[in-house]
């Protein structure tokens, strides 16, 4: 099976992602600095969630360049991240919205969570595919950045109900983590002559 149709179509799934959670952002009426300021929650959980939607598709990218086959729980694992991902503009739109509020929060927190185990499931997927030797096996590891990932999120979903500023500096930190694309998986396509 070619890994260019998956890909092709994760790219537009998380090109529409996207659009949706630009779409929500209501223009104000007015054309001052002040009727700005109502929409600033709003933009910073647009801008949180277009940076890991950034990141999800920079590792995704680096996730298939490495892989070399693709069967049906590929695909499979493949659409189980991209429903995961496509509930983030509902989650960011309400967290905006309700000016960063627990619950909110707490549900983007765990959207967050269930998108790093559906990423984890898909390149274990890849892996199995192509077999334990396989060049992504090797690239990542025992995936610390991956298991790390899991457990802050899991810690800061009930953080969020103490003080949802501490959750919100956990969901930034893993984005930190995250922001350059996989350089595991770079080092290892450019030892490989495949990048």
């Amino acid at each position: 099976m070619h890994k260019s149709r998956l890909e092709a179509f994760s790219d537009g799934v998380l090109a529409i992602i996207i659009t949706i959670m630009v779409l929500e952002i209501k223009v104000p009426h007015g054309d001052t600095v002040d009727t700005l300021r109502p929409l600033l929650p709003v933009l910073s959980s647009y801008v949180l969630s277009f940076i890991y939607v950034g990141i999800y598709w920079n590792n995704h990218h680096h996730l298939f360049q490495a892989a070399r086959k693709v069967n049906g729980r590929v695909l499979w694992a493949n659409l189980h991240l991209l429903f995961w991902l496509s509930l983030l503009p509902f989650a960011s739109g309400w967290m905006g919205e309700n000016h960063f509020a627990a619950l909110p929060v707490a549900l983007y927190g765990a959207i967050l969570l269930m998108a790093g185990l559906a990423y984890w499931l898909l390149s274990r997927a890849i892996i199995q595919a192509d077999g334990p030797d396989s060049l992504l096996a090797k690239a990542i590891g025992r995936d610390w950045k991956g298991n790390v990932s899991v457990a802050l999120y899991l810690l800061a979903i009930p953080l969020t109900f103490l003080h949802e500023w501490i959750a919100e500096a956990i969901y930034v930190g893993v984005a930190l983590l995250w922001l350059i694309p996989d350089r595991r998986i770079e080092r290892a396509l450019q030892e490989t002559g495949s990048g």
